[in-house]
């Protein structure tokens, strides 16, 4: 049985990138990988494929009392491009140095189907399972719209999850280095009970197209420039979520901070008395309009007709409506509106029995951990499974050491992830998945 490590350097090699608009070289071959893995622990795989290599793997694990409802475990097999000019060791080439894992997918997410399979091996291996049945889901196109993937799963193939209770998936269970009032260490593991809905959109604005060099008094791309200013320059209220204020009760209690949620100036202030723990919720206080991607005009001298930009909105649980109303408000008369993508947001109990599992699970293998609450700022595929009922949580767990920006290796330049790490997310996920 090869290592943690190696299975997640093994996986890495297999180039996955996802050019999203259904543009991919695909994921069969790690799906073929994830699949003989699988069947080597006793289970029985199957892909699935919405059209040739864009690949899942979906298997169950029976547990040993069928009437606890099953889990489901999903990770994704694809990932983002890499420019390897920019990167300190080839992006595919799954090297193990330093004590890290290097490559493109390595913390999002072939770390976590590196961790689920050493699990599955060691319960083959040493006549162990789980209690409930586990529901395991490696999917594609996670990193576009899921289209291919979880989305096209739960449409296509739903009789997969019935039942299904509860999920796990990325990205939660990791940790976060901080210090209390007093100076003293505090290691914090936030797990996901939330998500913001990832409202996609798309302005644009109508003009009369002439010559460059003639006045034009109904130019798009002024429209546009003037509506998206605007936007971006719009300072979205607090809203506190149940996830995100339960994170700020009980990391401020943790790193003995004061904490006021009395307003928007003192949520501020709060997050600042936090220090580096407040990454875990500055970006999930308040919904977001991120404007990415401008589209006008072929040619210098020709003023176009039409002007158009792409918005990235994510929405707190329970304001979209607002939202929207408010976005229309800005944008003005001049400029129109459309939604490209719509996955409301994910919002699971943060006291539940499962949340206390992965607490314990945490809490054992390392007795300093101080588990939180958190909401993610981005989206998962928890977006698909939620829709079915399920509680979802980000729970994909790793040991971070000091000095180690966990953020900045999802979708950055030389992304790795520490070997320690991954055995202590094996460690916990066995923990959990064996006694939840």
């Amino acid at each position: 049985m090869d290592s943690v490590e190696d299975l997640c350097a093994q996986l890495i090699r297999f180039d996955t990138t996802n050019l999203g608009g259904g543009e991919s070289e695909g994921e069969r071959e790690a799906a073929e990988f994830i699949a003989s893995h699988l069947a080597a622990a006793g289970l029985r795989p199957a892909l699935l494929e919405r059209s040739p290599r864009r690949s899942n793997v979906v298997a169950r694990v029976a547990g040993s009392d069928p009437s606890l409802p099953p889990l489901l475990v999903h990770a994704h097999l694809d990932v983002v491009p890499a420019d390897p000019a920019e990167w300190t060791v080839p992006p595919f080439a799954g090297e193990i140095r330093d004590g890290f894992v290097w490559g493109r997918g390595a913390v999002d997410m072939k770390d976590m189907c590196a961790t689920v399979l050493t699990v599955l091996h060691r319960w083959a291996t040493q006549g162990r399972g789980p209690r409930r049945d586990i529901v395991l889901a490696f999917v594609a196109d996670e990193e576009d719209r899921g289209d291919w993937g979880a989305h096209w799963l739960v449409a296509e193939h739903r009789s997969l999850f019935d039942g299904v209770a509860a999920a796990i998936g990325e990205s939660g269970g990791y940790t976060v280095r901080a210090s209390s009032a007093g100076g003293e260490p505090v290691r914090l593991y936030p797990v996901a009970t939330a998500e913001r809905g990832t409202a996609h959109l798309r302005l644009t604005a109508n003009g009369r197209a002439g010559h460059g060099s003639r006045r034009n008094d109904d130019n798009a791309v002024r429209k546009l420039l003037a509506a998206v200013q605007r936007l971006s320059e719009h300072r979205w209220p607090v809203v506190l979520t149940p996830a995100v204020r339960a994170f700020f009760e009980r990391a401020g209690a943790a790193l003995g901070a004061e904490v006021d949620l009395s307003s928007d100036e003192a949520v501020e202030e709060t997050l600042r008395r936090f220090g580096p723990a407040a990454k875990i919720a500055e970006n999930t206080v308040r919904n977001s309009t991120t404007p990415t991607v401008l589209d006008a005009g072929h040619k210098v001298n020709v003023i176009p007709g039409v002007a158009q930009a792409q918005v990235d909105t994510r929405v707190l649980p329970g304001t979209q409506d607002e939202l929207l109303a408010e976005v229309d408000r800005l944008l003005g008369r001049e400029v129109t509106r459309e939604l490209l993508v719509n996955q409301p947001p994910v919002q699971a109990p943060v006291d539940s029995p499962w949340f206390a599992a992965m607490t314990a699970a945490l809490e054992a293998e390392d007795p300093g951990a101080v588990v939180v609450p958190f909401c993610m700022g981005g989206g998962t595929d928890a977006k698909a499974f939620a829709a079915l009922g399920i509680d979802c949580y980000g729970f994909a767990p790793l040991w971070l050491p000091e000095d180690f920006d966990h953020r900045l290796m999802a979708h950055g330049v030389d992304e790795r992830v520490p070997v320690a790490g991954l055995r202590f997310g094996t460690d916990v996920l066995d923990r959990f998945l064996s006694t939840v």
